[in-house]
């Protein structure tokens, strides 16, 4: 018997899900790029006001500057993940809708039009956290996005060959539409909330704020809890299965990608813009100073180069970390999604890591704090990284290609490509405990260190598997075929 939940038999067309358009329409893939491209941008340009933090040169890395800078990254983070919300009540949406026209198309460009102006209004937050009308501003924003997503659903609904097939012939439309509202407005009704207690007690609206990103998981867990407590019950009749915030709903592979991608290639981009910007000398100084010498001139800029190239190597080989794992993912769980997003999140914080190190040369009173604030951001870009990899090993069965699972062939190489650069900066932060003087060189040996390592990764780990095979084989349990889900059979 067919549930209410699900498309009935009867409501399925006989034709394929990508049959083609009827006229007016086309398929929404070249929009769904643009909006990927653009969202990921504007997540990461919000790094901007806090790598752009002014600190003179009389001053010192003290404790005032060092809250400052915590203060901006944590309001970073919470508006990163904030327009992943978005992100993922924009993806959620277009799981119903096929197809678009000119109207969902301007109505599309509207809401991307919106999150544009997301980095101004967090700009006026980092530089004025105590004024409520950058928090006012920002939660305007995000209702607004929200009205707007919620007007294509209307839109879409009211022209049901717009939908995906399953859902436009349904009997259960109805049922679809008001479960996708209430998913689209779910971050905005609270942003309401914020922006009116911005006016008079701001630390709630940065609480409420905060709330948006981790509202589906506190959900699922207090449905868990109470499940615990009076005991399972019938489910609610009809329930969606299909557009819930269930953990274990797989989510679009290729729109994660997308999404990271863009925000990997921003990021690097971002790199190459302040080299252009900070690192162009003054005619009038390459005249006066340097006697029209551009190569003199330029030879003072020579440790920024490095932090540039050092920087640029470590987003490259974390993308190509990234690439690996999604390479051997079958599907994506929504747990692998949020890790996924705070990896993100951190790799969106990579320009200030070079800030912090192009700053060495001028500022090497204050390299040993630098040196740990990149460390910091450079593990838990990397530490979430693996922890997608972990979670996807929870359920290997439905989430990963069968080498990448204990016991695969590339198994061995995976955890040793996600876990270098975690080990690596954590062995570099521990380091300057013990050998402050160092912590410049140390830092330097690390970015150059790696990507010999990410070179030679491969044979390193088949001659370390072969060895410890071979001590296991020489030990007392030598006549038995000893097999661990590390060790996997190196002719295979």
């Amino acid at each position: 018997m067919s549930s209410p939940l699900q498309p009935e038999q009867g409501d399925l067309p006989t034709g394929r899900k990508d049959e083609e358009p009827v006229e007016g329409t086309q398929h929404s893939q070249r929009m769904l790029s643009f909006s990927d491209a653009l969202l990921s941008i504007i997540a990461t340009v919000m790094i901007l006001p806090v790598t752009h933090t002014e600190i003179s040169p009389e001053q010192e890395f003290d404790k005032g500057i060092q809250k400052l800078l915590a203060t901006r990254i944590a309001v970073y983070l919470m508006t990163f993940l904030i327009v992943t919300v978005a992100w993922a009540a924009h993806t959620r949406l277009f799981q119903l809708v096929g197809k678009i026209d000119d109207t969902l198309a301007l109505l599309n460009l509207a809401c991307m039009m919106t999150i544009t102006f997301l980095p101004f209004t967090f700009s006026l937050m980092v530089t004025f956290p105590d004024v409520p009308l950058g928090i006012f501003l920002f939660c305007v924003c995000v209702i607004a996005i929200g009205t707007v997503q919620a007007l294509i659903v209307v839109y879409a609904f009211y022209f049901p060959h717009l939908l995906d097939p399953r859902i436009g012939r349904s009997a259960h439309r109805g049922l679809y539409q008001r479960h996708i509202l209430g998913i689209v407005l779910r971050g905005p009704v609270l942003c309401l909330a914020a922006a009116c207690f911005s006016l008079f007690f701001y630390p709630l609206s940065y609480l409420l704020m905060a709330t948006v990103i981790f509202l589906p998981y506190v959900s699922k867990a207090a449905s868990w809890c109470k499940s615990r407590v009076t005991g399972p019950r019938e489910p609610p009749a009809p329930s969606m299965e299909l557009f819930t915030f269930d953990l274990h709903e797989p989510l679009s592979k290729e729109r994660v990608e997308a999404f990271s991608d863009g925000v990997y290639a921003i990021v690097a981009t971002l790199l190459i813009l302040d080299i252009c910007e900070d690192n162009i000398p003054d005619p009038r100084d390459v005249k006066d100073k340097f006697h029209g010498s551009l190569v003199a001139a330029l030879s003072e800029f020579g440790p920024r180069f490095l932090a540039y190239f050092g920087s640029f190597a470590t987003v490259g080989l974390l993308w190509s970390a990234h690439h690996s794992l999604f390479l051997h993912v079958r599907r994506a769980t929504q747990a692998m999604g949020l890790l996924n997003t705070l990896a993100l999140a951190f790799v969106g914080g990579l320009p200030l890591a070079y800030q912090q190190t192009s700053a060495f040369a001028r500022r090497p009173h204050d390299e040993l704090e630098r040196v740990r604030v990149s460390c910091v951001i450079i593990f838990f870009a990397s530490i979430f990284q693996f922890a997608t990899w972990t979670a996807a090993l929870l359920h290997q069965g439905e989430t990963l290609q069968p080498a990448a699972r204990f016991g695969g062939q590339e198994h061995a190489f995976m955890f040793a490509k996600l876990a270098l650069y975690p080990c690596a900066s954590l062995l570099a932060f521990v380091s300057t405990c013990f050998l402050s003087r160092f912590s410049t060189a140390i830092f330097h040996l690390m970015q150059l260190a790696v990507p010999f390592a990410f070179l030679l990764l491969r044979l390193l780990v088949r001659l370390g598997l072969a060895v410890l095979r071979a001590l296991l084989r020489a030990g007392p349990r030598r006549e038995e075929d000893v097999r661990s889900p590390l060790l996997p059979d190196l002719h295979a």
